[in-house]
């Protein structure tokens, strides 16, 4: 490069930053042949042959600066500009759009680099006819944005000349526009869909939730860099069902990931869905220049500074869905980076510690909302204070953006004010109870010259008492006494029972029948080793169950009129012969005696039942 070059470009790069500090236009990120062009064009017409001299002729002539960003800013449209585009998109497009949305479903158009808006028109027209005017007017919005204000006031007041409407189909220019004063203006209540704003695709963040979205021969300007930068911004702005129009030059789309084609001569594009960025929407921060280093510098600034703010703050887009929190909000809400690109309704934090959904709303209709000193419990355990402010973000278009959510921690400030108030209470309190206290002190006093007289009294009585004490612990002495005396009585008592027990048991073991004790309800009371040989059960196992109630081998029913009779006074009835069944299963046949079982004073108590086994006759052998 020649050093005449070197100048020529030094002095180029002087005139743009010359632009961008003046009126405030950073044309940094536009490729640069096609910029030099545009402002050798103007400085041709302005007679001016170095950039030097051009940025010294912008000082003396301000109305220059006007034309210039005319000339650079390319202002190129018409209605309808590519028909076989706009006949797809009417005939094809817009039916698939409606299909997938709800037929109560709003429908959100971007119409980004409008220019004066005849493309923003040309949609709000096809939109129309395939809905009908009272569903548009109800579910439609359309955004039309550039950074051209001229073009921007031409396109709001909607009014062209008959060679701008000259490519409008004929149906349609009767339908939506009026003829007024020799001007073609557009219908007036669907005019009210269409919303014209300042928008720089390069500074500014992306209108969301877009269904379609068009931004026609406007990326060609930029370099590749800014291009997928802006496709990235698209990308986030647009519906998971929407759809990206662009124009006949533009063709970067066919290396990019963020969109596959549609119709790729039609330069229709679908959004392909991607994993949200977890750090936030970083790719949405403004550029300043195309050094790489310096993109990322200043998001890495912006990150820290949004990560390291002392206020918690969490930041959402317009569905509700979490973009941003800052270190402060997580450690005071114990939420993560992985809660980024949730519904904030999800969150516990949507309606603890206030209805964070309601503030929203209402912040989103009447601006800036707040509330103060709501009481929360921190992870840790402690009570804590918070004032809750709902900032709605709003874009230059007046589109509500999403909103920023502030928790201030108020908790030292309201322990001050409670310790405050607390002590000014106490210093009352303590006053009234210094007065009382006066008082009571002079009637303590008389209370305790009768209290000493009271006490000499009590002194007598007490020693009256303890000489009674004396008294009634020698009486408790020889109650021990005899208590101890009791206490062997019983224990030899005891020592008898059960020897008489043991001799009791003794003797009912000592017979070889099996014997049986019941008293006058049947229930067992004795049972003797040859009767658990004999059928099978343990004395702990029958002592005080129903006799009939028994499941061994012995027929009950065969011996319940005996001892009816025994227990009635009956006599002994001796040699009832019963056949029975062992424990082993063998039959046997048992000679069963009963006789009556006295008491004491009852001679009918119970009864005392034997059985003897009868030997078997042995079978006589076959020849």
């Amino acid at each position: 490069m020649s050093l005449s070059e070197e100048t020529r470009e030094k002095e180029f790069e002087e005139l743009l930053e010359h632009l961008r500090r003046s009126r405030g236009f950073d044309f940094s990120a536009y490729k640069r042949s096609s910029l030099s062009r545009r402002v050798q064009k103007r400085m041709q017409v302005a007679g001016i042959e170095g950039y030097a001299g051009y940025s010294d002729y912008l000082e003396a002539h301000p109305q220059e600066f006007t034309h210039l960003f005319n000339t650079i800013l390319i202002n190129v449209t018409a209605f309808f500009r590519d028909p076989p585009m706009w006949e797809y998109i009417g005939s094809s497009l817009i039916p698939r759009i409606l299909e997938a949305r709800r037929r109560d479903g709003s429908i959100r158009i971007w119409s980004a680099g409008c220019s004066s808006g005849e493309e923003a028109y040309s949609l709000a027209m096809l939109l129309a006819d395939a809905l009908g005017p009272d569903q548009f007017r109800e579910r439609v919005k359309i955004y039309a944005t550039d950074v051209d204000d001229e073009a921007l006031n031409e396109g709001r007041l909607a009014a062209y000349s008959d060679q701008a409407v000259g490519s409008v189909p004929e149906a349609l220019l009767k339908k939506y526009f009026e003829h007024i004063n020799g001007r073609w203006v557009f219908h007036r209540e669907l005019r009210r869909s269409v919303i014209f704003g300042r928008h720089d695709l390069i500074l500014d963040p992306p209108i969301s939730r877009v269904t379609l979205l068009t931004c026609r021969n406007t990326l060609m300007y930029f370099n590749a860099e800014v291009q997928q930068r802006i496709l990235e911004r698209f990308h986030f702005g647009i519906h998971e069902e929407g759809f990206l129009f662009l124009g006949k030059a533009e063709m970067l789309l066919t290396r990019s990931n963020a969109f596959a084609p549609v119709d790729l001569k039609k330069r229709i594009f679908a959004k392909v869905s991607r994993q949200p960025l977890r750090n936030g929407a970083r790719a949405f921060l403004p550029l300043r220049g195309n050094d790489a280093k310096e993109i990322m510098l200043m998001d890495r600034l912006r990150d820290l500074t949004f990560q390291t703010d002392p206020l918690a703050q969490i930041v959402i887009d317009q569905a509700r869905s979490i973009v941003l929190l800052n270190e402060r909000v997580r450690a005071l809400f114990g939420l993560t980076a992985d809660d980024v690109g949730r519904p904030l309704q999800d969150l516990e934090v949507s309606f603890r510690p206030v209805d964070l959904l309601s503030m929203i709303e209402h912040a989103w209709r009447e601006r800036a909302i707040s509330a103060k000193e709501v009481e929360w419990k921190a992870i840790s355990g402690d009570r804590a204070y918070l004032d809750v402010q709902v900032i709605p973000l709003i874009d230059t278009s007046l589109e509500v953006l999403g909103a920023k959510i502030l928790f201030r921690d108020t908790t030292r400030t309201r322990r001050l004010e409670d310790e405050l108030k607390h002590s000014h209470q106490e210093l009352e309190t303590t006053n009234e109870e210094l007065q009382s206290t006066n008082e009571e002190l002079e009637t303590t006093n008389e209370e305790l010259q009768s209290t000493v007289e009271e006490l000499e009294t009590t002194n007598e009585e007490l020693q009256s008492t303890n000489e009674e004490l004396e008294t009634m612990n020698e009486e408790l002495q020889s109650t021990n006494e005899e208590l101890q005396t009791a206490n062997e009585q019983l224990r030899q008592s005891g020592d008898e029972l059960n020897r008489a027990n043991a001799f009791f048991e003794n003797v009912l073991n000592s017979f070889h029948e099996g014997l049986i004790v019941v008293d006058a309800e049947l229930r067992v009371e004795a049972w003797n080793h040859r009767a658990e040989d004999l059928w099978g059960l343990r004395s702990s196992e029958v002592i005080g169950k129903h006799l009939m109630n028994l499941d061994i081998g012995l027929p009950a029913e065969r011996i319940r009129q005996p001892l009816r009779l025994c227990l009635s006074g009956g006599s002994t009835i001796e040699r009832l012969q019963v056949a029975a069944t062992n424990r082993r299963g063998r039959s046997v046949v048992l000679d069963v005696a009963c006789a009556p079982f006295a008491l004491g004073n009852n001679p009918t108590w119970g009864a005392i039942i034997t059985m003897q086994e009868q030997p078997v006759p042995a079978a006589s052998t076959a020849d």
